[in-house]
């Protein structure tokens, strides 16, 4: 990682942050599990800054069965209890049953022959939104994609998936490619959509 390459202003210098903005943050996501694990740490983050999930990122893994749906959606009481004593994780009850109901929500639509991922995806035409905003302008926190996308997961079951979350969640598994065009990884992430 050279300090002379141009990044999105909003990873600063911190060191996870920026590592995020470099490997991960706007890189196409297709796995379902992948893209259930993201939602579900979006959702922790309602009300928190994205650094003190990525902080907690490995730690959620751990206490949350490497966040396999099949595990999290058998989770009772117990566990609960045991996740609200865990310092490694965001505690908090409300989205700690959140996650234990998406992941039956996930369940549900793969047993019913849903395939997540596609799903999610389609709400973008299935491929990558290229944008072209300049780092210095404000982009957008919601847009009708998410909207659509936040009312349709909240009509399935899933939860802490307002428009706003959605929107940052579309962002960070490059549904849109919100990099400014002057950050160097703006064509890399535009070069892996195939466009």
């Amino acid at each position: 990682m050279s300090d002379s390459l141009r990044r999105c202003a909003w990873c600063g210098t911190d060191p996870l942050y920026v590592a995020y903005h470099d490997e991960e943050w706007g890189v196409p996501e297709y796995d379902a599990r992948a893209l259930w694990e993201k939602l579900v740490l979006d959702g922790f983050q309602a009300g928190l800054a994205w650094i003190t999930i990525l902080r907690k990122r490995e730690g959620m893994r751990d206490a949350f069965d490497g966040f396999d749906p099949e595990v999290i959606a058998g989770y009772g009481e117990a566990d609960i209890e045991r996740l609200l004593g865990d310092a490694r994780i965001i505690r908090s009850r409300a989205k700690i049953n959140s996650a234990i109901k998406g992941a039956k929500v996930w369940l549900e639509m793969r047993d019913n022959g849903e395939d997540f991922s596609a799903w999610l995806w389609s709400f973008v035409g299935g491929a990558p939104i290229q944008n072209t905003w300049s780092d210095g302008a404000g982009r957008p926190v919601k847009t009708p994609d998410s909207e659509a996308m936040a009312k349709a997961l909240k009509k399935r079951g899933f939860n802490f998936c307002g428009p706003v979350i959605v929107y940052a969640f579309m962002q960070a598994v490059g549904m849109v490619n919100d990099h400014g065009v002057e950050c160097f990884r703006h064509p890399q992430v535009r070069a892996m959509a195939g466009s």
